[in-house]
């Protein structure tokens, strides 16, 4: 197979959104510029189960941080408990997930940090490379709104097609210009791997790849963390907007970022094919406020 190109893409959380709460109550922190030494900061997390969470309290214990997991099993529970007070940090969403919820509950959360993006593939059973792929042919994205979206991105970013004013988390197959170099056809995103035989190469989402006979590592393309059009799909650390200058919260962010084990749990997790990235705060909240007005436009 020759080699990879990079592209803008990503997948993580889904967009559906109900809001709904959790019980517990929060240990105080220290407010902005306070050190970390000897606190309990609750974060909530959906997957606790996974040992490097472990690895991360035991490193945060080192720097004078007691960590307290919380443990979610509806993606729809972290933010409203972050709200409400009841977790003072949450890791378990992606930008486009945070500004559905800051949107739909006129809420303000904030991403301090950013942990990985997780890749949606392009794969093809009759060409080595995006390259490759001829004029004319056609090319399978899933067709639920978010991975569509999603997948015509990572098509437009490896140079096979054009989207509308340049692509959106709402573009379409009717917004692909007819210019552009091959056809898309959106399938059932359990149909889009068992169409490779049928077309020249499909967006795969990652619960179909190992079903399809295939590794994360036989797609044709693979994501760019420097692209802007992959911010908004970048997973986060989350607090309410009063303590994104919080110090404490701050180095738990560096301590996940830079404690190796830990790096080296998230990818053994991910089955390898998590994107660990250290995107400035900033840059993911310039994302947020951008996914959030288009968000208010198309509504």
């Amino acid at each position: 197979m020759s080699k990879k190109i990079t592209i803008a893409a990503a997948a993580a959380l889904p967009l559906a959104l109900l809001l709904a709460g959790c019980a517990g109550a929060s240990a105080e922190t220290g407010g902005a510029g306070d050190a970390g030494t000897d606190e309990i900061v609750r974060i909530g997390v959906v997957g606790a189960g996974d040992p490097y969470w472990e690895t991360y309290k035991e490193a945060a214990a080192a720097e004078g941080i007691e960590v307290e997991l919380v443990d979610f099993s509806e993606y729809t529970q972290p933010n409203p408990a972050l709200s409400a007070g009841e977790l003072d940090l949450n890791q378990f969403q992606h930008v486009i997930y945070l500004a559905t919820y800051n949107v739909a509950g006129d809420d303000d959360l904030q991403p301090i940090g950013a942990t990985a993006i997780y890749p949606l593939g392009l794969y093809s059973t009759q060409y080595d490379s995006v390259e490759d792929i001829p004029a004319g042919a056609t090319v399978a994205v899933p067709n639920d709104e978010s991975n569509q979206a999603r997948g015509l991105l990572v098509l437009q970013s490896a140079g096979l097609i054009e989207l509308k004013d340049g692509g959106s988390i709402f573009s379409t197959v009717a917004d692909v210009e007819p210019s552009s170099k091959v056809k898309v056809e959106a399938l059932d995103a359990a149909l889009t791997a068992t169409s490779l035989p049928d077309v020249a190469a499909a967006i795969i989402n990652n619960d179909f790849v190992a079903d399809a006979g295939l590794s994360f590592e036989d797609a044709i393309a693979v994501d760019d963390p420097s692209d802007p059009n992959a911010l908004p799909y970048v997973n986060i650390f989350a607090a309410r907007a009063e303590d994104a200058d919080n110090q404490t919260y701050l180095k738990l962010v560096e301590i996940y970022q830079t404690t190796q084990d830990v790096l080296d749990g998230v990818q053994e997790a991910s089955g390898g094919t998590a994107v660990l990235l250290d995107t400035p705060a900033e840059d993911l909240v310039t994302s947020l406020r951008d996914v959030e007005e288009d968000i208010r436009a198309n509504q």
